[in-house]
């Protein structure tokens, strides 16, 4: 029975069958719409550094044959054959895509479905419809990627671009079509029964056939023409000089070739000499008093500077970046830097080492947790290296140019990392709690409980998103920052290895499932930490 799928689940190859031989079938229709599906064999950079490893409708295999497109068939849009054990090392991710050939968008597609089979048998399917995507002209479906083993990710991530800019966000070129006959395409011969990778019949459909259809045949080079009688037959062609590379904008002037009224220095190869920055033919050396032969006129004579424009002015640059004006107790100074004003009755504790400046009379002390706050910080990984800021004045917190934002609650509740924490209000309660979840080391995964009246500042990697919290709302644990009180987080079975954002890291990331009432929500960044 073949395992279902949700966009986000991961799960290893070897979990799913013991085969390498697998087949992977896409099917995706929409009313007047035309699909083109590819594959990518993308490096460890997750770039097309090998342009053969581009498997489309033009280049249907690639060239060890360990992945091949085999066409439309057994009910399936486009299928593709992957052997996994002969991929070459350099090829790390297999990124299945379909994009729209001509105008529409992936909000008109029907339900549809990516699926793999092996030993005749489908082991596992990851459906979608037009409701998870808006106005993309592509989709990337989903992934054979290795870590440290094959593993398969249900991605569904739509894609704004057709199957060029598709082309361009892996890092490959788009070649300049050029108008030419199209060749004509062999038949695939019948084959006596289907493959043990590929899936069973359908009724509906006949077997898949084995392998992607071979390379049309090139025509022979035409005979060259016989002269006709009476007439000079033609003088072959001279050979062809080596082509040589001159930059855009400037020409090109063979070796030996003295230019008429040109200054080139001793020693510098015959030709044309002009210094960066220079006019050509108006080279001068800083302080000639007058032209060299050839010059049109001595250095700098006769240019006019242009005066300095009045938006230029230093105090008109510098007055945008002034301090903002004072709000509350917080104020976002700007996308990367918060202001606390202080009263000496109301402190605030910050990550150290995040002030870059103050204004005032302010006391920076180390607040220490205690024995066994350091004991519950090295058990859960949620331990907070904590500065206690006190006094009259303002301080300005900031960490790593990383976004912060001020998130102020009035009785109410909030989980967060202790990563993403760059400051609160000393006021606040906090308390480290477990997320439960099966089959994880230690049985859970833990966060930060901020409750009472106050603020939070949470910082992110790039511009986050609020995501409302659905029946099926799954969230990266290295990503998320933070959530509302009211949803229930449970951690996925589903476990991966990945490489750290930061050197010389190595941990687990957990996926993790929300769950709650309308209105609920859940803050994930841009980056895995």
């Amino acid at each position: 029975m073949a395992r279902e799928f949700q966009r986000g689940h991961k799960a290893k190859i070897s979990d799913l069958t013991a085969g390498t031989d697998l087949y992977v079938g896409v099917q995706i229709s929409g009313p007047g719409l035309t699909f083109d599906i590819s594959c990518f064999g993308l490096d460890a950079d997750e770039r097309l550094s090998d342009d053969r490893y581009f498997i489309f409708f033009n280049q249907p295999k690639s060239p060890e044959d360990s992945i091949q497109l085999l066409g439309a068939q057994s009910g399936d849009t486009e299928s593709f054959r992957v052997t996994l054990d002969q991929i070459p090392s350099q090829i790390q991710k297999l990124s299945f895509t379909a994009t729209i050939d001509g105008a529409g968008q992936m909000s008109q597609i029907a339900p549809g479905y990516l699926r793999i089979v092996a030993g005749g048998e489908e082991v596992a399917r990851y459906s979608f419809d037009g409701s998870e995507f808006s106005t993309e002209r592509a989709v990337m479906v989903g992934d054979l990627y290795l870590k440290d083993v094959w593993r398969f990710a249900a991605v569904g991530q739509g894609f704004d671009g057709g199957l060029d800019a598709l082309l361009k966000n892996f890092g490959g070129e788009v070649a300049e079509e050029e108008p030419e006959a199209a060749p004509q395409q062999p038949a695939v011969p019948a084959q006596s029964q289907a493959p043990a990778f590929a899936p069973p019949p359908q009724a509906a459909a006949p077997a898949p056939s084995f392998g992607a259809p071979p390379a049309p045949a090139q025509a022979a080079p035409a005979p060259a023409a016989a002269p006709v009688a009476g007439t000079t037959p033609p003088a072959p062609a001279a050979p062809t000089s080596p082509q040589t590379f001159t930059p855009p904008g400037q020409t090109f002037t063979p070796p030996g070739t003295p230019p008429t009224g040109q200054y080139a220095p001793p020693g510098a190869p015959a030709g044309q000499f002009t210094p960066p920055g220079a006019v050509a033919g108006q080279f001068a050396p800083p302080g000639a008093p007058g032209a060299f032969p050839g010059q049109a006129q001595p250095f700098g004579g006769g240019t006019q500077l242009a005066p300095v424009p009045p938006e230029a002015n230093v105090r008109v640059v510098l007055t945008k970046y002034a301090e903002a004006p004072v709000g509350d107790r917080w104020t976002e100074q700007n996308t990367n830097l918060v202001r606390a004003t202080l009263t000496k009755d109301a402190p605030i504790l910050a990550k150290q080492g995040s002030m870059v400046a103050y204004q005032g009379d302010i006391d920076f002390a180390h607040k220490g947790s205690g024995l066994l706050g350091k004991l519950t910080g090295a058990l859960t990984g949620q331990g907070m290296s904590l500065m206690r800021c006190t006094g009259n004045g303002e301080v300005f917190l900031a960490d790593e140019a990383s976004r912060v934002f001020v998130i102020r609650l009035q009785g109410e509740q909030i989980y967060t990392s202790a990563q993403g924490v760059l400051a609160f209000d000393e006021s606040l309660e906090t308390e480290v709690r477990r997320i439960e979840g099966a089959g994880l080391p230690g049985g859970g995964f833990f966060s930060m409980l901020f409750s009472g009246t106050g603020a939070v500042v949470v910082k992110t990697r790039g511009v986050p998103v609020v995501l409302p919290v659905g029946a099926a709302t799954y969230v990266d644990g290295n990503a998320v920052i933070a959530w509302s009180a009211g949803a229930q987080a449970v951690t996925t079975t589903s476990l991966r290895l990945r490489r750290s954002g930061y050197a010389r890291q190595t941990t687990e990331a957990v996926n993790l499932q929300f769950r709650g009432a309308p209105g609920n929500f859940v803050v994930v960044q841009p980056f895995e930490v």
